[in-house]
């Protein structure tokens, strides 16, 4: 398959794409610009400035948002309001937020990097619906890409500078048992990722150029080419949740490209479900 481009190069680190009727549809963020992203039906793109940065956003079960800010969390009553900041989760300013999503009752999974990718310099957060904080992994160089199966009972992440995505089980609504998942080939940088309906994993390889999907059970099911390298993440969403939406960034670019930033969708066969919101 072959990715559309839907968006001209509107961002500089475009990532986090996420489907939600509460906003209309497909948002995303420029993440080192700050900025929410918000497509429109007639094409075009909404900017909301956040912060310094923007490193993902859910909606929450009471309306508004969540959305990642430098370190810590911001919240917004309403779909296209203002987010105010939280308390910062950590002091360290050559570490910023990175990666975040939902478990099925609402918690939220949010995960840092170094600036200078340190490895273990980073840590995954699990935030409750109040507000509660822990550390759940201390030593983690890029989080990225964390999603559940339609059960709920598997948890998929990616520290991506293992090269590989791991599972975990969910137990007691508890993240248990990390163990790889899938490794692909040498220098593979899987970076977000999202979850269908039957449970097929869909990952962005950044630096490759590629989506692939990946079964339950380890399969490759199909892979999807993006004209540009710097892949970040995907989503599924559009009225039956069969529209593959594929974030990219110029980001450090030696050899700009001159799609890269842009937004891209490809039609997929199984469809995704419903985001999983903050329950905060």
């Amino acid at each position: 398959m072959r990715a559309e481009q839907v968006t001209d190069a509107v961002a500089y680190h475009g990532e986090g794409p996420c489907w939600s009727p509460t906003w209309g549809g497909l948002r995303w963020v420029d993440m080192l610009a700050g900025d929410l992203l918000t497509l429109r039906d007639d094409g075009s793109v909404d900017r909301l400035h956040v912060g310094d940065v923007a490193a993902f956003v859910r909606p929450r079960t009471r309306g508004g948002y969540v959305v990642g800010l430098q370190r810590g969390l911001g919240l917004a009553d309403g779909p296209d309001a203002a987010p105010t900041p939280l308390p910062e989760l950590w002091s360290d300013t050559g570490v910023r937020m990175n990666e975040g999503g939902c478990d099925p009752a609402g918690v939220l999974y949010a995960g840092s990097m170094p600036y200078d990718v340190t490895p273990g310099g980073a840590n995954l957060y699990r935030i409750t619906p109040d507000l509660e904080v822990e550390v759940v992994l201390d030593d983690v160089t890029i989080s990225n890409g964390i999603d559940f199966s339609p059960d709920g009972t598997r948890a998929y992440y990616d520290d991506t500078s293992t090269g590989r995505t791991d599972v975990f089980d969910v137990v007691g609504g508890r993240l248990a048992n990390r163990r790889p998942f899938f490794t692909g080939g040498d220098d593979e940088s899987p970076d977000g990722l999202t979850v269908d309906s039957a449970g097929n994993v869909w990952v962005a390889l950044n630096g490759d150029g590629r989506v692939r999907c990946v079964s339950p059970g380890g399969e490759v099911l199909a892979e999807v080419d993006v004209p540009v390298r710097l892949v970040t993440a995907c989503t599924l969403g559009g009225p039956d949740l069969r529209d593959l939406y594929i974030s990219t960034s110029r980001e450090n670019l030696d050899d700009p490209e001159p799609e890269a930033g842009a937004l891209f969708r490809v039609r997929v066969d199984v469809p995704g479900t419903p985001v999983l919101p903050f329950g905060g």
